[in-house]
C-alpha cells in the first residue's frame, strides 16, 4: 500500500523523467555555453549517485541489513561536491564582471567558518 508521501514522490519522479527528455532535445540542439553544460553534467552525476545510494539504501531496508555505508557514501559524496562547489565560487569571487550581493556572501562566510571550526574539531579527533 502506498502513501501519499510516495505517491507524491513517485509523480514527482515521473515528471522529472519528462522534463530529462525535453532536456534531451535541448542538448542535441547542441547551442550550448560549455560551463553551462559542465554543471548540468555534474548535476546528472550527483543525481544519479544519490538515486544509487537511496536505491540501495531501500534495499538495505527491505532485508533488514545495515546501511552504515550507504549513508557513508553519501556523505563522500557531498563532501566531493562541496569541494567542488567551493572551487567554483572561489573562481566566481576572482571575477570582476560579476555582481555580487552582500548579504548571501555575509551567510556564506558564516556557514563556512562554522563548517571550518567542525572539520577541525573532526580532523583533530581522527589523530
Amino acid at each position: 500500500m502506498k502513501t501519499d508521501a510516495t505517491h507524491d514522490s513517485d509523480a514527482l519522479l515521473k515528471e522529472a523523467v519528462v522534463e530529462l527528455q525535453r532536456l534531451h532535445k535541448v542538448l542535441l540542439a547542441g547551442d550550448l555555453e560549455p560551463r553551462v553544460l559542465a554543471d548540468f553534467r555534474d548535476a546528472l552525476s550527483r543525481v544519479r549517485t544519490v538515486a544509487w545510494a537511496a536505491q540501495q539504501y531501500l534495499a538495505c531496508k527491505e532485508t533488514e541489513q545495515d546501511s552504515t555505508s550507504v549513508l557513508s557514501l553519501l556523505v563522500a559524496e557531498r563532501i566531493r561536491v562541496a569541494y567542488q562547489l567551493c572551487q567554483a565560487i572561489s573562481e566566481d569571487l576572482k571575477r570582476t564582471d560579476i555582481d555580487l550581493q552582500a548579504g548571501s556572501l555575509v551567510q556564506l562566510c558564516a556557514v563556512m567558518k562554522s563548517l571550518a571550526e567542525q572539520l577541525d574539531g573532526v580532523l583533530n579527533r581522527r589523530k
